[in-house]
C-alpha cells in the first residue's frame, strides 16, 4: 500500500508567503499597512517579536516603529522607543539583511534599554523601493529553533520586495487623497464665493440703500427693500444648508437600500425645507447585490445633492423599482432644468463620478433634463437573482 506523501515544507512556506502578500496589500491605509506586514513577518517565520522601523527622510534616524508580539502595556513599560543605534542602525545604513544566532554577540550590540524583554536569535531584513530605504523589518526569537534559517531569510526578503510595493501605493494613495482634499477645498472656496458670499455682500449694499430712504423719508421704499433682502436672505440660507447637505458625510453599508434612502430622504427634508417624497418596491431591494445598493445610495446622494444647490426646485420624487431584469432608481425634482449637452460643466465631477459608479457594476445611468421643465435621473440596475 501506498503511504501518503508528506506535505513539502517548501511548498507550505509558499503558500504561507503568497497568504501574507495578499494580506499586507489588502487595504490601501498606509498604517494599516505597515501594521499588516510585521504581523506577517513574524507569522512567516515563526518570530516571537517583530517590529518595522519606518527611518526619517536621511535615513538616519527611525521617525516610526510599529511592533507585534508586545502588548502596549509592555511596551509602555520600556524606557524609549528604539532610535535606530546598534544593530537596527547597521541595517538600516548599510541596507543589507542580518541574521544571528544572538544578537548580543555581535560587536555592534548596544544593549536593550530597562523593562526591554530578552532577545536572542535575529533577522533583519531591509525594505527598499527603487533605490530607496522605505523601512526594515526586525524579528527575534524564533520558535521551536534556536536560530532563523536562511530560508527564513529568503522569504522575509521576498516578503519585503512585496512590501515595499504596498507601501509606496499606500503613499501614492494617501498623496492622491490629500490631493482631492485640496481641490475640494478650492472648489468650496471658489463656490462660496462665487455664490453665498455675493448673495450677503449685495444684501448688505440693499440694506444699505434701505438706510438712505428711510433718511430721506421714502418709507414705502424702503419697506420694499426690506423684503427684498429677507427673501434674498432666505435664498442664502437655503443655499447654505444645501452645502452642509453635500458635505455632511453619511455611512452606508448597503444592508438596506430603502432604509439609507429614507434617512437621507429625512435630512434632505429638513436641511433644504424641500418636499420630498419616496416609494419602493420591497423586493427590489433584495434583487440588488450590497455592491449595487451602495452604489444607488451614492447615485441618490449626489442626485439630490445637485438638486438642492442647482434646480431650485420645491419637490423631488425618489422611487425605487423592480422590474423583470432590473431594478430602478427614479429620481425627478421639479425645478429649473438644464441644457443637457452642458450637464459636465454645470454638474463639474458629479456626472462623471455617477457614470463611473454605475458603469462599473453593468448599470445604466440616463438624465433627462431640459430648461424650465425640470431633471429626471435613472439608473437600471441588473437583478442579482431570480
Amino acid at each position: 500500500m501506498k503511504k501518503p506523501s508528506r506535505p513539502n515544507p517548501v511548498n507550505k512556506q509558499l503558500l504561507a508567503l503568497n497568504a501574507a502578500v495578499l494580506a499586507i496589500t489588502a487595504d490601501l491605509s498606509l498604517t494599516e499597512t505597515l501594521k499588516r506586514i510585521v504581523a506577517a513577518a513574524a507569522e512567516l517565520v515563526d518570530a516571537q517579536y517583530g517590529a518595522l522601523g519606518v527611518p526619517n527622510e536621511t535615513g538616519e534616524m527611525l521617525v516610526e516603529f510599529l511592533v507585534t508580539g508586545l502588548s502596549e502595556e509592555a511596551q509602555a513599560r520600556i524606557s524609549h522607543r528604539p532610535r535606530g543605534h546598534g544593530i537596527l542602525g547597521l541595517i538600516m545604513r548599510a541596507g543589507q539583511s542580518l541574521r544571528l544566532r544572538d544578537l548580543s554577540d555581535h560587536p555592534q550590540s548596544v544593549g536593550f534599554p530597562a523593562h526591554h524583554p530578552s532577545m536572542t536569535s535575529f533577522l533583519g531584513v531591509p525594505i527598499r523601493y527603487k533605490g530607496q530605504s522605505l523601512g526594515n523589518l526586525y524579528l527575534t526569537n524564533k520558535r521551536r529553533a534556536e536560530e532563523f534559517t536562511a530560508q527564513d531569510q529568503r522569504l522575509i526578503e521576498q516578503l519585503a520586495a512585496h512590501a515595499a510595493i504596498a507601501i509606496a501605493n499606500a503613499r501614492l494613495y494617501e498623496k492622491v487623497q490629500q490631493l482631492r482634499v485640496l481641490e475640494e477645498r478650492q472648489r468650496i472656496g471658489m463656490d462660496l464665493h462665487d455664490g453665498i458670499i455675493q448673495s450677503i455682500y449685495a444684501v448688505g449694499l440693499n440694506l444699505e440703500y434701505v438706510h438712505g430712504l428711510l433718511a430721506e423719508g421714502e418709507a414705502a421704499g424702503a419697506s420694499e427693500r426690506v423684503q427684498q433682502a429677507i427673501e434674498a436672505l432666505n435664498t442664502t440660507i437655503r443655499d447654505i444648508r444645501a452645502y452642509i447637505l453635500d458635505l455632511r458625510p453619511r455611512r452606508f453599508d448597503g444592508d438596506d437600500l430603502i432604509e439609507g434612502l429614507k434617512q437621507l430622504l429625512t435630512e434632505f427634508r429638513a436641511n433644504t425645507l424641500m418636499s420630498a417624497e419616496f416609494r419602493a418596491e420591497a423586493g427590489a431591494d433584495r434583487a440588488l447585490t450590497p455592491e449595487a445598493r451602495l452604489v444607488l445610495f451614492h447615485i441618490a446622494q449626489e442626485s439630490l445633492s445637485n438638486a438642492a444647490r442647482h434646480s431650485r426646485a420645491t419637490r423631488v420624487e425618489v422611487s425605487l423599482l423592480e422590474r423583470a431584469e432590473a431594478v430602478e432608481l427614479l429620481l425627478k425634482d421639479n425645478g429649473r432644468g438644464f441644457d443637457t449637452q452642458s450637464a459636465e460643466r454645470r454638474m463639474g465631477h458629479g456626472l462623471p463620478n455617477m457614470q463611473d459608479r454605475v458603469r462599473a457594476i453593468r448599470g445604466e445611468l440616463l438624465i433627462e433634463s431640459q430648461p424650465g421643465a425640470g431633471t429626471e435621473v435613472r439608473v437600471r440596475m441588473p437583478r442579482s437573482g431570480p
